[in-house]
């Protein structure tokens, strides 16, 4: 894995005595990890996968000789294309929507996380939800949102730290936040590495305040009350010229089964209930203040999100937050100067352990990040890469310090 500098080691040892301990042995982390061929089962039975066209074009037809790719005991998305109705796969979440939307980039919108915020509006629009510790041992989410048409606003919108703008990169998304901590964060917004919308406030040299609003929200602080208008957002865009479509440099998101070949995994062990910073409240992980869960449905085959011992919501149609997928990214972390602003460091480059869930399995395997520009590219323990179910993904990043405190049962 790519290492950060250490800056505050002796502030690290002591932290790393309040890790929790944990009965599930984990394995140590692979340093490099190659991605493997896909296999095609000619034996397979099932539909055969369409080449792609050029986004835009009319449908192509399936050619009847060609056969389902198969990885993980199902076939997958190999390309995309547009179908007689103008719809395609989302490379967020593998389902059909209208093309223009797929197309599209997304995008990658800064919300708090902690209690006196809550609950959040529009977060279940999102089709990926990041999700990582700050300052103060809580955890800040990022909402990739690709679909948005029907939306007016979402927010909150929060402040940004530089970990999240090097995620936003993976997905070629254009990154929204309302306030920066300035030593770490200024010089990536001013550059041409990270198109962005941004708040006029101190450290941000190509603002564009015309997309936010304070919500009057009774009760509420008013760092708590910045919210983002889409149709301004959409004029901001414009209004710097960037790109809405995804560009060459775009990789991928996933790589998602296809429609009618669910990834089982069987085999692999049960998990209905997981726990990113255990059940305990008791730990510094970022995630011990707020003890989030996913309990696994079995009936729809979604994760349900809860923290704070209650469902978690979305404002906008008072919905319980569900997901396909759930990833725990393990990274490297550290504590950053000045010590007493807990400002954290996450490497999300380079290599590390990674625990994927779906279909109330758990999957343990790794992550490989190669550049900015490049995907997060999940593996399993033989090496293989990930094949996620259709659907929505959370996204954990877990502190390597904590990583014992991972639970699920």
């Amino acid at each position: 894995m790519k290492k950060l500098s250490l800056l505050v080691t002796c502030i690290m040892l002591a932290c790393s005595m309040t890790a929790c301990t944990s009965t599930t042995q984990k394995e140590p982390v692979i340093e490099h990890v190659e991605q493997q061929p896909i296999n095609t089962d000619d034996s397979t039975p099932g539909a055969t996968t369409p080449d792609a066209a050029t986004p835009g074009t009319e449908a192509v037809e399936p050619e009847a000789t060609e056969e389902p790719v198969k990885v993980a005991d199902t076939t997958v998305i190999k390309e995309r294309y547009v179908d007689e109705n103008g719809l395609m796969q989302s490379y967020l979440t593998g389902e059909w929507k209208d093309a223009s939307i797929v197309e599209r980039r997304p995008m990658a919108v800064m919300t708090p996380n902690n209690k006196a915020a809550m609950p959040q509006y529009g977060i279940s629009k999102a089709s990926i939800i990041y999700e990582a510790p700050v300052e103060g041992r809580i955890t800040r989410l990022m909402m990739f949102v690709e679909d948005y048409d029907d939306l007016d606003f979402i927010g909150p919108v929060r402040s940004s730290r530089d970990y999240y703008v090097y995620e936003a990169m993976a997905y070629d998304a254009i990154y929204c936040n309302w306030g920066l901590a300035v030593p770490f964060v200024e010089h990536l917004l001013a550059s041409d590495r990270i198109d962005n919308i941004s708040q006029a406030v101190s450290g941000i040299h190509n603002p564009y305040q015309n997309a936010f609003f304070r919500r009057e929200r009774p009760g509420y602080k008013v760092e708590y009350t910045g919210y983002m208008y889409i149709d301004e957002y959409e004029k901001g865009v414009e209004h710097f010229g960037y790109s809405r479509n995804y560009r060459n440099s775009f990789e991928q998101a996933f790589t998602f089964a296809n429609d009618g070949w669910p990834a089982t995994y069987e085999g692999y062990e049960e998990a209905t209930k997981i726990y990113p910073g255990g059940s305990s409240d008791s730990n510094k992980s970022g995630y011990g203040s707020h003890r989030p869960c996913f309990e696994y449905n079995k009936e729809d085959g979604l994760y349900y999100r809860y923290q704070y011992d209650e469902p978690q919501i979305d404002e906008m149609n008072g919905e319980q937050l569900t997901v396909s997928n759930v990833i725990f990214k393990v990274c490297h972390g550290e504590i950053r100067e000045p010590i007493s602003n807990d400002y954290l460091a996450f490497g999300v480059h380079g290599t590390g352990d990674a625990y994927i869930f779906t279909n109330g399995k758990v999957i343990k395997g790794t992550w490989k990040r190669d550049s900015d520009t490049a995907a997060n590219m999940f593996y399993d323990d033989k090496g293989n890469e990930i094949v996620f179910n259709q659907g929505k993904t959370w996204i954990c990043c877990i502190w390597d310090q904590y990583e014992n405190c991972v639970e699920w049962k």
